[in-house]
């Protein structure tokens, strides 16, 4: 097990560092202390090749570059305070109203204009036993993007020999506030040597939930069974592209426990021999495709990224949950300290 850490850039005079976390088994998956940003995972083949798996750059120019940011796809970052979306950017808690960016049309995305995935976070690189350790902390003050609450956030990257990139996710604050956390890292298991049509998944999910005409739920889910969307089995992507040609972008309602984590997707990419397993002891998840991924976003080294080559597996509270009665866990209240865990486990 080793970390490395390195000068990454600088911004608004602060250093930005790259962290480089490598296991005993050829696993090395580099994070940048602004926006928690997961750059690379690299692995492995079951043919004895190696390949970056994650969308993502290896300069800091990458991620504000006008391709980047006209397309915003926010490739593996940390995201909150909320994340996914709000319903016409607003919402109520304890009797008080509040409002928030519009950054999506009318509605809320992400945390909104300067989420946590725009912020430079205080950061520690340790060894524990064999685990390589980064952990990540901010405080996001009281109406900061339009939230309540003084909120102090800690975020712990784990790698271990298990090939497993376990993020645990705590926070406290002082007022009840809508807090969801999250990591936004595109996966593609053949190493983007073509689109992720032939993959497979499983999702362990018999329900998800159903966007109004502006793609944010209100409430509303629909059963698996029937549908595109029934991966209860494991099943290609591209065959329920057939029925659904614009891909996913659907959050899935778990069938276990809220709480307990427990794995809750597989994919898998056969010509590889890698498989990603999930692991979350979140509710749901946004399975997202990338539909709306630009085609002109390429790393440093020409590795084309773009529409369906990659998807997102973002575990976190239900999108809009603030406005969903009965959605669990949406409002962190004081006293009570959010904790949530989320494991990437990679094999091949």
């Amino acid at each position: 097990m080793n970390i490395k850490t390195e000068k990454f850039g600088q911004i608004d005079e602060q250093n930005i560092q790259l962290y480089t976390l490598e296991n005993d088994n050829g696993m090395t998956v580099k994070i940048t202390n602004y926006g928690g940003i997961v750059t690379s995972i690299v692995i492995p083949d079951s043919k004895g090749g190696s390949g970056d798996i994650a969308c993502g750059f290896d300069t800091l120019d990458g991620y504000f570059s006008d391709e980047y940011k006209n397309n915003a796809p926010y490739f593996g970052c940390l995201v909150g305070r909320y994340a996914l979306c709000i319903k016409d950017a607003a919402f109520s808690v304890d009797g008080n109203e509040y409002t928030v960016a519009a950054n999506d049309g009318p509605n809320h995305l992400h945390g909104g204009i300067r989420g946590f995935d725009k912020r430079v976070w205080n950061a520690v690189a340790t060894q524990d036993g064999d685990d390589c350790v980064l952990t990540m902390s901010l405080v996001s003050e009281d109406d900061e993007e339009g939230y309540p609450g003084r909120v102090a956030v800690g975020v712990e990257y784990r790698l271990t020999n298990n090939n497993e990139l376990r993020m645990r996710y705590m926070a406290e604050t002082d007022k009840a506030t809508p807090l969801s956390l999250t990591n936004h890292t595109y996966f593609n298991l053949n190493g983007f040597t073509g689109k992720i049509l032939d993959h497979t998944a499983r999702i362990a999910s018999n329900k998800t939930l159903v966007a109004d005409e502006t793609n944010v739920p209100v409430g509303e889910e629909q059963q698996v069974e029937g549908t595109p969307c029934d991966f209860r089995t494991p099943r290609k992507i591209g065959k329920a592209f057939e029925e659904m040609p614009d891909g996913f972008e659907h959050y899935f309602v778990f069938s276990k426990p809220v709480g307990q984590c427990e794995t809750v997707a597989v994919f898998s990419d056969e010509s590889t021999g890698r498989t990603l397993e999930v692991d979350t002891s979140e509710p749901g998840m946004l399975f997202y495709t990338g539909l709306y991924t630009s085609d002109d976003l390429k790393r440093e080294d020409g590795t084309a990224f773009g529409q369906f080559k990659a998807f997102c597996c973002e575990a976190a509270k239900y999108p809009n949950g603030p406005n969903i009665d009965g959605a669990p866990d949406s409002i962190l209240v004081p006293g009570q300290t959010y904790d949530v865990t989320t494991v990437y486990r990679l094999s091949w």
